[in-house]
């Protein structure tokens, strides 16, 4: 549909694009990922014929349908939302009406949300509404920048298997593993101002590129012996006459030897939480809560009534459940950020908490410089010490000078880390952390907050993230909580194994029961429940196979440089390349478990 050939794209001196080239065919699904300011904008923006290229040139097939969903700039206008995802949709009938009202709903919105003005929602939601307008039109292309950044975990989930069955190609730009697992067969990498296809999951791309780089540094070090060898010898023999030709023959092949150039590393954030202040046992408890929001021109919203819930020392809980369930109510009121209505919010033994918000905009004085936001605190941290800090969330120099209200998305989640790490809390309470941050900074988050002891409660959509970190899930639901001991996908599996078991209850009770006219209608619906369930998990097995396949070949490649007599004496690297390959022999084994709990289940449903 789209080839790029030897595209060179540069702004001013910084050169993005160089000798790059790339083709998407129908049915394509890529992820593209790149170090932030590498060009991925860019490139999608060639891609809608929005910038052009310097050089090279870039091929449409006639009549190809691209669609952009960008990260930001969500529409405004004066529409109701139904209106908005209908606008420009061409032979319009009731079907599309149905198709994209249905859109709207697995993308979170109620039907009394399809008569509101687009202008009067959030951000968030406004994206939502844009997404909608986008997957309605079906074009032949889309293209998606970070598109899962303002969805909760429902619609993430309805978001994939919408996107699975898509008929177009799909380009994808995304922070979220997980995501790009479930929906692409390839990765883009956007890397040395060119563009590599590298077929497989996130997790194959990364053991391939991390092969490719221990290749190149071997063959650079052995240039390196070589081109010492040689300039030794020249130095040594330069005066002699008997091996002048010989000095003078090396000097050439010196001039004409092409260097090997090392791969140059990315900068990336640097996190490490200061190991908290001891507190008691229990760290927070909320006692006979109640919480209702009265909304204009709308009943009352009862969220929680005589409500109990508390948080042990130690704990790394994610909050999990329905878009309106209640988790950010209960993470701002377990924060302190809103008072409950009745009730009491009772701290334990010195407890310091800190609250980072999925809303940056609300934290952040748009007044402050990033410097002056980053001093505001009881600590008095000196300058210089909050400078470096900066510096290692990558706000070097003079950038510590912008403005908070100039920021990016993701430099602003940067900089409220930096603010709990200036201010350190020993009960850490996080709202949607990974918006806007790149997948470094993610994996850099993660490492933090695993050698964090003290206590962790957040929510999140990423899969990935939740995977990595949580020791317990709270499913928040109907005002009340249940909690699930393990990570996210242990939860998932449980829910699975709880709505088959309420399934087998209601068909015991319908056969129990005299035949009715509709039995007929509900055996039907039960069937076609059940075959699609059947069909998530065969999904579900296939992925565990790959990612199975590709963790223990990482873990091979891993144990291969363990082994090199070169990091022996690297107690460091041993170290870190030890703990690697132990992370990854535990998701192997967590993964290996899920599968078997899967094939055990198919063959007690073939039985």
């Amino acid at each position: 549909m789209i080839t790029l050939r030897n595209v060179h794209k540069s702004f001013s001196s910084q050169v993005l694009f160089e000798d790059a080239s790339l083709q998407v065919n129908e049915g394509d699904r890529f992820a593209l990922v790149g170090p932030n300011g590498a060009g991925k904008s860019t490139l999608f923006k060639m891609m809608l014929r929005v910038e052009e290229a310097d050089d090279g040139e870039l091929q449409f097939k006639k009549g190809v349908v691209v669609g952009y969903l960008p990260q930001e700039n969500p529409p405004s206008s004066e529409k109701t939302v139904v209106e908005e995802v209908l606008d420009g949709v061409e032979d319009y009938d009731g079907r599309i009406e149905s198709e994209g009202k249905a859109i709207l709903m697995g993308l979170g919105f109620k039907v009394d949300g399809f008569t509101r003005k687009v202008n009067t929602l959030s951000g968030g939601w406004a994206m939502r509404v844009a997404m909608a307008k986008l997957l309605l039109k079906k074009p032949d292309l889309l293209l998606l920048d970070e598109p899962t950044n303002h969805l909760d975990l429902d619609s993430l989930m309805w978001l994939e298997e919408y996107l699975q069955s898509y008929q177009g190609a799909i380009f994808v730009i995304s922070h979220d593993r997980d995501f790009i697992n479930k929906i692409c067969h390839a990765i883009v990498s956007l890397q040395d101002k060119t563009l590599r296809v590298y077929h497989g999951d996130y997790e194959k791309y990364l053991a391939e590129r991390q092969a490719e780089k221990e290749k190149i540094y071997s063959a650079w070090r052995l240039q390196q012996e070589e081109i010492a060898q040689m300039e030794d010898f020249i130095a040594r023999n330069r005066a002699r006459v008997s091996t002048a030709a010989r000095v003078q023959s090396m000097i050439k092949r010196l001039e004409k030897l092409e260097r090997i150039e090392l791969v140059q590393e990315v900068k990336s954030v640097k996190i490490r939480f200061p190991q908290p202040g001891r507190t008691g046992t229990k760290v927070l408890e909320l006692k006979d809560i109640s919480k209702t929001y009265k909304v204009a021109d709308h009943p009352d919203i009862k969220v929680y009534e005589n409500f109990n819930f508390e948080l042990q020392r130690g704990q790394k809980l994610a909050l999990v459940g329905h878009n309106g369930a209640g988790k950010s109510t209960l993470l701002k009121m377990l924060a302190g950020v809103i008072e409950p209505d009745s009730g009491e919010r009772a701290l334990g033994l010195n407890v310091k908490t800190g609250y980072f918000s999925q809303h940056r905009d609300g934290i952040l004085d748009p007044r402050k410089t990033v410097l002056q936001e980053a001093m505001s605190n009881d600590r008095l941290n000196p300058e210089l010490m909050v400078r470096t800090v900066l510096g290692t969330f990558l706000f070097p120099g003079d950038n510590v000078y912008k403005k908070t209200e100039v920021l990016s998305g993701g430099e602003k989640s940067r900089l409220m880390l930096v603010k709990l790490l200036l201010d350190p809390p020993n009960v850490i309470l996080m709202d949607e952390p990974t918006t806007h941050l790149d997948m470094a900074s993610v994996d850099a988050l993660i490492a933090a907050l695993k050698e964090f002891e003290g206590t962790l409660c957040l929510i999140s959509h990423d899969v990935y993230f939740l995977n990595a970190l949580a020791d317990g899930v709270v499913h928040v639901e109907a005002g009340k909580t249940t909690v699930y001991p393990g990570n996210y996908d242990y939860f998932r599996y449980r829910q699975e194994q709880l709505a088959r078991e309420t399934a087998g209850q209601k068909r015991k009770e319908r056969q129990a029961e005299p035949e009715k006219a509709s039995g007929a209608s509900e055996d039907y619906e039960e069937k076609k429940r059940q075959e699609a369930e059947v069909r998530k998990k065969s999904r579900r097995a296939e992925t565990l196979k790959k990612e199975i396949a590709y963790s223990r070949k990482n873990v091979e490649t891993l144990a291969a440089r363990m082994s090199a007599p070169e990091i022996h004496s690297d107690y460091k690297q041993v170290k870190e390349l030890g703990d690697k390959i132990a992370a990854m022999e535990a998701k192997i084994a967590a993964f290996t478990a899920e599968l078997e709990a899967l094939e055990a289940a198919a063959g007690q449903s073939a039985q």
